[in-house]
């Protein structure tokens, strides 16, 4: 039996909630999304899904560097000579229609951005000032989006934006990776923009009328626009994502087309091509639209998320879109807890066996749908879910071993445990036990004997029952490792008896292995001492004193030059929506 000292219940009850606390602020500084590199607290306000990150870049290189800038192939108009017309507000209320529709039509002619970006630069300019007083235009005034008006802005919008994508300009000749590499801007994206700024102040009119709309924004058009999301310039994908999700609210008879054909999209990412730009910005719209399903769940939307979401795991740039990915599966399980077990279940099947990132996220995951888990769920999962953290616990690598630590923080999961701590202690205490001696790295020491101390003082009894299983079950070990070393030395005083003996163990003998009495155990470690409460105290506290708070501890990426052009436009771009909110009045089918 274990040694403890009795303490005071008060006492030690006020020092695990500080343990509790520190330990979760080192957590949130610690846990950074990949996707964001803010702290997962810090995403979005509740009940939206997390923006995607615009720009990865932190610093400007000072090398010089060649503008990683391109262009779409456009066909050039031939006519491109445009005449400046009279400005909106100064004509009369008759006039103001069609000089709307003229300004409309000069808008749809198209210039050279790329092999000649100096031509026409009078015209450019001209078009320039009419699409950005257009965007005014729409705006502030009221009345102006007649029936003639619609297929004009539409055909504006289509002639512009539809086009065929230019090819990945990596320099070395590999895919692109949209976490290492920088993106390819658009050259053409000043008036790409104003493009794309009308046409969302065109949907957002408070005159626009879907029912109007609806013969010109169809099928065909969505299915344009949603191939434009492979586009490596993020800024194009944050309008589209404005853009489909402000289509998706407005057009019902829409709806179910735009979800079957990013269905589409990540089938082919999954099964086939492993490369698009935009999966994530499809999972901020696809989380806005999860929030606001009507219950109970359709059976198609189960299936999306079986065989859509959860496979989507599987994809070694699972960083880019993974917390646009985690809030979609929380968003699920918020509205039916009983997908909890087969969700669960699957993250397993794919969990990371060689990949120590990845496994982060996966426990970054883990965590968020243990926030949300009902306990009658959690009881049909706790057995294959702490088996899987047992084995993270003793992971060599000791960011997957801390996240993983980290668990033990949190006051929701604790109340779980110590539920159903008589099946979940024995599954991890052999773990948490043996890794407490023989893990090299020191936090990670200082976090197993706080976890120890929670169960300790959780279930004294159960404890001292798993201590002395433990201890059983390495004698047992113990015993079986010199039962084979016996059955190797008869092996061996048999081979000593045949005449050949001599000279084949002179060819041999430098390939020979000496046994050793002195054999360790498989686990690595010789007799330990008991476990006492003084000394999980100790080690809980020395490793508050050793945690950076100012470093968070993140995977350290390529060092290749910035290009200070590409890092500046990123960073000047503006969002047409930060976050995509679902009207709480629309019910989605």
């Amino acid at each position: 039996m274990l040694n403890i000292l009795k303490k005071d219940k008060d006492s030690v009850k006020n020092k695990t909630s500080v343990d509790a606390k520190t330990g979760k602020d080192v957590m949130e500084t610690w846990a950074m999304d990949e996707g964001t590199g803010k702290s997962a607290g810090q995403l979005s306000p509740a009940g939206v899904p997390p923006p995607t990150q615009i720009s990865k870049f932190k610093f400007a290189s000072p090398h010089k560097k060649d503008k990683r800038q391109s262009s779409s192939r456009f066909n050039i108009s031939k006519d491109r000579e445009l005449q400046k017309l009279p400005l909106l507000k100064d004509a009369s209320v008759a006039e103001r229609e069609e000089l709307f529709v003229q300004k409309i039509r000069q808008c749809c002619v198209l210039f050279d951005f790329v092999s000649d970006p100096l031509s026409d630069l009078k015209w450019k300019e001209v078009k320039r000032a009419a699409l950005h007083e257009m965007v005014e235009y729409l705006s502030s005034q009221r009345g102006v989006i007649t029936d003639n008006i619609y297929p004009e802005a539409v055909n504006m919008f289509a002639v512009n934006l539809f086009r065929t994508l230019p090819p990945s300009s990596n320099p070395n000749g590999a895919e692109f990776d949209p976490e290492e590499d920088e993106p390819t801007l658009e050259a053409a994206w000043p008036h790409l923009q104003l493009v794309y700024e009308f046409f969302l102040r065109f949907l957002e009119s408070s005159d626009f009328q879907p029912n109007a709309a609806k013969r010109y924004i169809d099928q065909k058009f969505v299915l344009q626009l949603l191939e434009l999301f492979d586009s490596e310039d993020p800024r194009e994908r944050d309008f589209l994502k404005t853009t489909l999700h402000r289509i998706y609210g407005k057009f019902l008879g829409l709806r179910a087309y735009i979800r079957k054909q990013i269905n589409n999209i990540f089938y082919s990412f999954i099964y086939e091509t492993e490369h698009h730009n935009g999966i994530a910005e499809l999972l901020e719209i696809l989380g806005s639209i999860i929030n606001g399903f009507a219950l109970p769940l359709k059976e198609e939307h189960k299936v999306f998320l079986l065989k859509v979401l959860l496979p989507l795991h599987k994809a070694k740039s699972l960083s880019v879109y993974h917390p646009q990915l985690a809030y979609c599966v929380v968003q699920f399980l918020e509205k039916d807890p009983s997908l909890t077990e087969p969700v669960v279940k699957c993250l397993l099947k794919f969990w990371p066996k060689t990949h120590s990132p990845k496994e982060v996220m996966f426990l970054n995951e883990l965590e968020e749908i243990l926030d949300v888990i009902e306990p009658a769920e959690f009881q049909k999962v706790m057995v294959p879910m702490f088996s899987q953290l047992a084995k993270c616990v003793s992971s060599p690598h000791f960011q997957v071993a801390e996240r993983a630590l980290y668990y033990w923080n949190n006051e929701y999961i604790m109340s779980l445990i110590s539920d159903n701590a008589p099946t979940i202690l024995p599954i991890m205490f052999p773990s948490l036990y043996r890794n407490s001696k023989t893990h090299w790295n020191k936090t990670i020491h200082g976090l197993i004997y706080n976890a120890l101390k929670l169960f300790m003082e959780m279930n004294q009894k159960l404890f001292d029952e798993c201590t002395q299983q433990y201890k059983q079950d390495k004698q047992k070990e113990k015993e079986k490792q010199k039962e084979r070393e016996d059955l190797w030395g008869r092996v061996e005083n048999l081979a000593m008896r045949n005449p050949s003996y001599e000279s084949t163990l002179s060819r041999t003998s430098s390939m020979s292995i000496p046994l050793s009495s002195n054999v360790t155990s498989p686990t690595g470690d010789m007799e330990d001492p008991d476990i006492t409460y003084e000394k999980l105290e100790a080690e809980a506290r020395e490793v508050r004193k050793v945690r950076n708070k100012d470093k968070p501890l993140l995977r350290r990426k390529s060092e290749l030059p910035h290009d200070s052009y590409t890092v500046r436009a990123l960073s000047d771009h503006k969002r047409a929506d930060e976050y995509l909110t679902t009207p709480p009045d629309v019910n989605q089918c």
